[in-house]
């Protein structure tokens, strides 16, 4: 079974605090988002292979360690996995970016696929998924069986704040999969959205509403 990483740092706790809150704009929403993504990199990446290189200092030769293995791919869900994608790259700037287009039909809450674009050598790197708002689980379980269908063999799903649905959806179509989250949210209310939640993170990026 595929783990389940609840990031509390102290850091990341306090700025999803400000962009939960209904008063926070979009600017600063945006901003947080970002900062927030990076923050949450740097444990998602704690187990990234190295190895050992010699190299020269201004002082003499010593042996010391680099990031190996896989390259890394970022997997934006659109469109508000858009917002995590700049943080990510402040820390991963080697990292290639795909994007996957789904959205929710309000009526029946399941994801319709409208876009896909990847990297040609997808299949040779590890891929994190993003995407804000892990509710019915249904946008990620399809974007990961999509790369699935692409040969790819290293996914890791991390958004900002997650339900138990999403989470048990994810884990039970793909339980090879870790997922990364901020928070680990009540449930879903009558219309699928998270609660508390942030509300509709797309909206509340880009200012749509």
């Amino acid at each position: 079974m595929g783990k389940l990483y609840v990031i509390d740092h102290p850091m990341i706790q306090h700025k999803l605090t400000i962009m939960r809150m209904k008063k926070t704009g979009s600017k600063d929403f945006r901003e947080l988002l970002e900062e927030i993504s990076m923050l949450m990199g740097y444990e998602l990446t704690r187990e990234l292979p190295l190895s050992e290189i010699e190299i020269e200092t201004p002082m003499k030769k010593m042996k010391s360690n680099i990031i190996s293995g896989k390259k890394p791919a970022i997997v934006p869900i659109l469109r508000a996995g858009l917002g995590m994608v700049d943080g990510l790259l402040n820390l991963l700037p080697v990292a290639k970016v795909g994007h996957i287009g789904l959205y929710r039909d309000h009526e029946t809450c399941e994801p319709v696929f409208y876009y896909c674009k990847l990297p040609f050598d997808i299949e040779q790197r590890e891929v994190i998924i993003c995407d804000p708002m892990l509710a019915t689980g249904g946008s990620a379980s399809d974007a990961i069986r999509m790369l699935k269908e692409k040969n790819c063999s290293t996914i890791r799903l991390m958004c900002l704040v997650a339900a138990p649905e999403g989470i048990n959806r994810v884990q039970k179509n793909h339980p090879d999969v870790d997922i990364y989250t901020a928070s680990y949210d009540e449930g879903l209310d009558e219309h699928a959205y998270i609660l508390p939640g942030l509300g509709d993170a797309g909206d509340r990026i880009f200012g749509t509403k």
